[in-house]
């Protein structure tokens, strides 16, 4: 293996246009947000091969990525995909994310007391005291 096998990890993050800049692949680096072949990692300098997977945990998802090669630039986003396979589960789709949010909603009378049903409440336990 050749050191041009190898390449930084936030470089690498940053040619495969899972961020804007290198300073940002950093911070996602040192917060933890990023795991090498499962073991989490904190310093953007860290090394990694073809075949490593990676683990990236965004705001709203999780990417899990094959590195097939380390890149030499950061070109299009074709040019980008190419650099390494895709292992992330497939989103959620819409109509469950809309169903999994209307689960929330209760049937009236279910949920909180109202202010009233909370007086009555206080005054049955202050009479039994």
């Amino acid at each position: 293996m050749t050191n041009s096998d190898r390449q930084r990890v936030d470089k690498w993050l940053f040619f495969t246009r899972v961020v804007k800049s290198r300073s940002l692949a950093a911070k996602l680096v040192q917060s933890g947000r990023v795991r090498i072949n499962g073991d989490k990692i904190s310093q953007a300098s860290r090394q990694i091969v073809p075949g490593d997977v990676l683990t990236i945990t965004l705001d709203r998802r999780i990417l899990i990525y094959k590195m097939l090669d380390p890149g030499e630039r950061r070109g299009p986003a074709d040019e980008a995909r190419t650099l390494y396979e895709d292992l992330s589960p497939p989103p959620v789709p819409k109509s469950d994310r809309m169903r999994s949010a209307l689960d929330g909603l209760r049937d009236a009378g279910s949920g909180r007391p109202t202010k009233r049903q909370r007086r009555e409440t206080d005054k049955w336990k202050s009479t039994e005291e």
